[in-house]
């Protein structure tokens, strides 16, 4: 019994001190991300809209708790889906449909890598002028914004890799955001893992049969 509760006190300590509110925002948080996930999976374009809603809210927690790197990910995520929303609705041109899912060539490689260069970089600098950049954390969060950031690009161009970057971004989440007290945020992170997971399968069939 004492087990249980040990374990129970583990997940709901970071809460004991965090206001009702901010509870609440992470929980519609995590909600409106789930689904937005799934709506990626179906190539539906509600993913982005549900969405951006989700990383509004992440934005606002994660500057009040310092997580600069993921602080500048969900402001990205937030205009990088409206760029998405753009993109997935217009035509081709007048002859074609919407756009199909691709699997990745040399030019999208490289424009990805430049996209995750710059970014660490940006990051790292946003870091060091608050401060910040101490610990392994620090760190590793510098490194999955540069993997967010090129996810979300290529997943606004339709590119089957894309949820290879969240899979790879996500697994190294999970533990940040357990140590930063974002318990709910990190059993997110654990499913969204998965989701990617399925996700990658769905969208490769998909750019195979060269389907919408």
């Amino acid at each position: 019994m004492n087990l249980i509760k040990d374990w129970i006190d583990l997940f709901l300590h970071p809460y004991y001190n965090t206001s009702v509110f901010h509870i609440i925002l992470e929980f519609s948080a995590v909600i409106f991300t789930v689904c937005s996930v799934l709506f990626a999976q179906k190539n539906n374009i509600w993913l982005y809209p549900i969405g951006i809603v989700s990383t509004m809210i992440y934005s606002y927690l994660t500057f009040i708790t310092y997580l600069y790197g993921d602080f500048i990910i969900n402001v990205y995520y937030t205009l990088m889906s409206f760029y998405g929303w753009y993109t997935w609705g217009k035509k081709e041109d007048k002859y074609e449909g919407k756009k199909i899912i691709t699997f990745c060539n040399k030019k999208d490689y490289f424009y990805t890598s430049i996209l995750f260069f710059f970014t660490c970089i940006f990051s790292i600098v946003v870091y060091l002028f608050y401060g910040k950049l101490q610990t392994h954390y620090d760190w590793m969060d510098v490194f999955t914004t540069g993997i967010y950031f090129s996810g979300m690009y290529q997943m606004s161009i339709k590119k089957v890799e894309n949820w290879i970057f969240w899979m790879v971004g996500n697994i190294i989440s999970v533990p940040i955001y357990f140590c930063k007290g974002f318990v709910l945020t990190g059993f997110l992170f654990i499913i969204l893992v998965l989701f990617a997971v399925v996700g990658y399968f769905i969208w490769k069939k998909k750019a195979i049969n060269k389907i919408l």
